[in-house]
């Protein structure tokens, strides 16, 4: 694929959408952990914030390496999109644990399915969709981890 500026530019938008996704999960997850009364979901919660924190890390890493600047960011039109764990956010005052899991598989499976939208497209180079193939499967295993514990 030739890598034009056109394409550059469209690239750095899907990887900022899927930053401001991250970021949200991130902020969900760390407000979750604040809210949840049980130890150990609450250091499950805290983990999986640490690991968005990583992945932001590694997509600010792919935009500037292709030359652009991670300060820029709009958000991309993906993170627009999804202010899914924002809304949910009110679900958590009342400590209730289902209604944060519940709140935490909701972000989780909108993420998943803005990361899916994103290695659909054709534009990214081989090693951004390895990169962001493994962040899907990781989500995916975090929402499996967390539905696993609404069945407990």
């Amino acid at each position: 694929m030739l890598n034009t500026d056109e394409t550059t530019k469209e690239i750095v938008s899907t990887v900022e959408g899927l930053i401001s996704i991250l970021e949200d999960g991130k902020l969900g997850y760390t407000n979750a952990a604040e809210h949840a009364e049980d130890g150990s979901i609450k250091s499950d919660f805290l983990q999986y914030a640490r690991e968005r924190s990583l992945f932001i890390v590694e997509l600010q890493d792919e935009i500037n390496r292709l030359g652009k600047s991670t300060d820029e960011s709009g958000g991309g039109a993906l993170g627009a999109l999804h202010r899914t764990w924002i809304d949910i956010k009110a679900s958590f005052t009342g400590g209730d644990t289902e209604a944060i899991i519940n709140a935490c598989i909701t972000g989780e499976e909108a993420a998943i399915e803005k990361y899916e939208e994103v290695l659909k497209k054709d534009n990214l180079q081989p090693a951004q969709t390895a990169m962001i193939s493994k962040q899907l499967n990781s989500i995916q295993n975090t929402l499996m981890k967390i539905k696993a514990k609404k069945m407990a």
